[in-house]
């Protein structure tokens, strides 16, 4: 199906849902979904958009990338919308997902103290900066939950050839947690960590902590979204799922998208070709 014909579909799925009227409302699904979008407002902001539209309501579930694939390959959960690309391309090519589109970006940044004790504040090298951090000795805190954001930092690390697990318990902490808690940990050692840019904007407890390495192109962060495939898993709602993925790609779910701000700033960039 083109890219029209489906808007086309989905415009006439929309409508038969409006106009159904008491049904409409009891349409609903549910989205497994990385905690960056949710921790950092996102949804708050589109699904009252997407559902005043539509009548149908979005159940979110907002886990690690790793753990929402998981999810979502169980069949608990119509569409899946995370942040690590061959991870969600292997799901479409394992049968679990119809087809994998790009949605939106933003960055990785790392974060640490102001007084820096590894001296990389100001730096673009994102792996340079990585091995000044290991040769130093500071303390980095990573989540360590094959998170989007968590496979992400590995890849870097091990672009470097450094395996920072060799430190672990000593310079390198894994928490096993989430984004947020992750966060406060780091501030609670004062050590660096790696955080999405739209998590760390809406984080409170920044204490004296700053972004210190930004700008490389290694940190580049794309989220995808994906209908869980109704041939694998029969209790989907292919339907309304395909209505969420067909609106947030849409220029009106672009749009929204890029209307979120938080503290005068854009989180989230709409790339959805």
């Amino acid at each position: 199906m083109t890219f029209k014909t489906r808007i086309l579909a989905t415009t006439a799925l929309v409508a038969g849902i409006a106009a159904s009227g008491v049904a409409a409302q009891e349409q609903s699904i549910i989205v497994q979904s990385t905690t960056s979008t949710a921790n950092s407002g996102l949804y708050d902001h589109l699904l009252p958009v997407f559902t005043q539209e539509t009548g149908i309501a979005v159940n979110v579930v907002a886990v690690g990338t790793g753990q929402a694939i998981k999810n979502a390959a169980n069949c608990d959960g119509d569409v899946l919308l995370v942040h690590a690309k061959s991870a969600e391309e292997k799901f479409v090519s394992d049968g679990f997902g119809v087809e994998r589109f790009d949605l939106m970006y933003n960055d990785f940044v790392i974060v640490g103290p102001d007084e820096d004790p590894a001296g990389v504040g100001g730096m673009q090298d994102v792996q340079a900066s990585l091995e000044k951090i290991a040769s130093s000795g500071a303390v980095f805190a990573s989540r360590g939950d094959d998170s989007g954001t968590h496979k992400k930092e590995m890849s870097l690390w091990a672009s470097t050839g450094i395996d920072p697990t060799s430190g672990s318990g000593a310079w390198y902490r894994e928490t096993g947690s989430g984004m947020g808690a992750t966060l406060n940990v780091a501030v609670g050692m004062d050590a660096y960590a790696m955080t999405d840019r739209a998590t760390w904007i809406s984080f409170e407890n920044k204490s004296d902590f700053e972004i210190q390495v930004e700008g490389d192109e290694d940190l580049f962060n794309q989220y995808g979204v994906i209908l869980v495939n109704p041939a694998k898993c029969e209790n989907v709602n292919a339907e309304a799922g395909q209505a969420f993925v067909d609106w947030v790609i849409s220029d009106a779910g672009q749009a929204a998208i890029a209307s979120y701000q938080l503290n005068g700033q854009q989180l989230f960039f709409p790339n959805a070709d």
